[in-house]
């Protein structure tokens, strides 16, 4: 969330009608204005909708997505002493640990400078126990967190206290989100949310879809006979990116995925810019181009590392010297191909083929996260068919195509970890479990006897 540039001109009367003073006065202090698919979300959302928004990168989707739960939490009246504390109010749920971490960095500033009387807290699979027992008997207003903690929340015994005054739950890189057994188990517990707390409203945001209806039935509970869909904005436009193949020197091989033959022509890209994302597909990739970059770095380059094994703090010291701009470059796997948006990076080079146009186009997003400025991209086959996929994922990209794969009917084994969580949480009876499970669009079709079957089997196993 780029709080630079995610604004343009919008009619007065329009924002002022659903935004409060200290929000108009916070806009206009920055010499900003609010975007029309921001307020328009905002109009929705207070309507009582349920919204999917899709908009290219830099459009200012994270701050949409937040401006409902800011809003409301800036009217929201104190908290009176010796009443039940309060629960959750808002939920965000992310793909990835960096990026909750940044959304709350981000998010701090607006909060801080307005004067909102809201606390905003992450709970990730770095975040300590002791830390995590306290954000159940002091829950902040505004949770930051991953799917799999999700998960854990709503198994506990005071989920009911936790969720109780949830109001909405933003998922950002939707797209990224639903089509795995990560998404089927998300899916489930969206849906024990509802249950907790009715008049729940979602708010998805993407940048890649392929799908939209898909995603617009997944964010909203189903009902027997009827296909319900939350409310779709579209936004449209956007610069095109500037996407090159890497024109090598050197004899390109015919096998292997190193990228060994091209190390010095990624160091002089480096050098020709401020900072630069370097994304390969695994982590031995990453420990591997990240040692030779190191070997040829004569002018010693401030030059990191950042994957999913590395120790926490070794990630946040990355995570924070990339947001203050002291990195030239960052070898990176997905770890930080969503949503991220840090300092002045400037160019994104793909060491090996993307495998897909819509990973492709959030990579490169990360460069120029801007709307109307083009994102830079070098493509770095590691073998000669490579070259063949980097310019069908090139093509796909100039043409808007998006590969994200299709939403598929939910997992068995998924739904059967989710009936055990639940059965710790509370006692539960069979039809108002089963009624909860088919609200979510991936079990919509499940039928009662496979849902009897898995109780069995859970019920059964040790």
């Amino acid at each position: 969330m780029n709080l630079r540039e995610n604004f343009d001109s919008l009619d007065e009367s329009a924002a002022g009608a659903v935004l409060p003073d200290r929000f108009l006065a916070w806009f206009a202090g920055h010499g900003w204005a609010p975007r029309a698919h921001q307020i328009d979300l905002l109009r929705r959302s207070q309507a009582g909708a349920s919204v999917l928004l899709i908009a290219p990168t830099g459009a200012g989707k994270t701050l949409a997505g937040f401006l409902p739960s800011l809003v409301d939490l800036s009217m929201r009246e104190a908290h009176k002493p010796g009443t039940r504390p309060r629960g959750i109010h808002t939920l965000y749920i992310s793909p990835l640990k960096a990026l909750a971490t940044d959304i709350r960095r981000n998010l701090e500033r607006p909060v801080a400078e307005m004067g909102l009387p809201v606390t905003l807290e992450t709970r990730t699979g770095d975040t300590s126990q002791v830390k995590r027992q306290r954000q159940k008997l002091k829950p902040p207003d505004i949770l930051l967190t991953t799917p799999e903690q999700l998960a854990l929340l709503i198994a506990g015994r005071d989920a009911r206290d936790v969720f109780a005054d949830l109001k909405y739950v933003v998922f950002d890189e939707l797209h990224a989100l639903v089509t795995s057994k990560r998404g089927h188990l998300l899916s489930l517990g969206l849906a024990r949310l509802q249950r907790l707390a009715p008049g729940l409203k979602t708010v998805g945001l993407s940048a890649t879809v392929s799908e939209p209806a898909e995603l617009c039935r997944w964010l909203v509970p189903q009902r027997p006979g009827a296909t319900l869909q939350a409310d779709l904005i579209e936004v449209t436009g956007g610069a095109k990116p500037d996407i090159a193949i890497l024109k090598s020197k050197e004899r390109i091989p015919w096998q292997g995925h190193t990228c060994l033959y091209a190390m010095p022509e990624i160091y002089e890209a480096i050098k020709a810019h401020k900072t630069t994302l370097l994304f390969v597909n695994t982590r031995f990739q990453a420990e591997l181009l990240f040692q030779e970059l190191w070997k040829i770095n004569e002018e010693t380059l401030p030059i990191a590392l950042h994957h999913g094994s590395l120790d926490v703090q070794q990630r946040r010291r990355v995570e924070a010297a990339m947001a203050e701009n002291r990195l030239r470059a960052v070898v990176a796997t997905s770890t930080l191909d969503l949503g991220i948006d840090w300092g002045d990076v400037d160019l994104v080079v793909h060491v090996g083929a993307p495998k897909g146009a819509s990973r492709l186009a959030q990579r490169i997003g990360r460069a120029n996260h801007r709307m109307d400025e083009p994102s830079k991209a070098i493509l770095v086959p590691s073998n000669r068919f490579e070259v063949m996929e980097c310019q069908a994922a090139l093509n796909a990209n100039y043409l808007g195509a998006q590969d994200t794969p299709p939403l598929r009917e939910g997992a068995l084994d998924v739904l059967a970890q989710h009936v055990l969580g639940m059965a710790v949480a509370e006692p539960f009876e069979p039809q108002a479990l089963y009624d909860e499970i088919v609200s979510a669009a991936p079990y919509a079709d499940l039928s009662w006897v496979t849902f009897e079957e898995i109780v069995d089997f859970v019920a059964a196993e040790d």
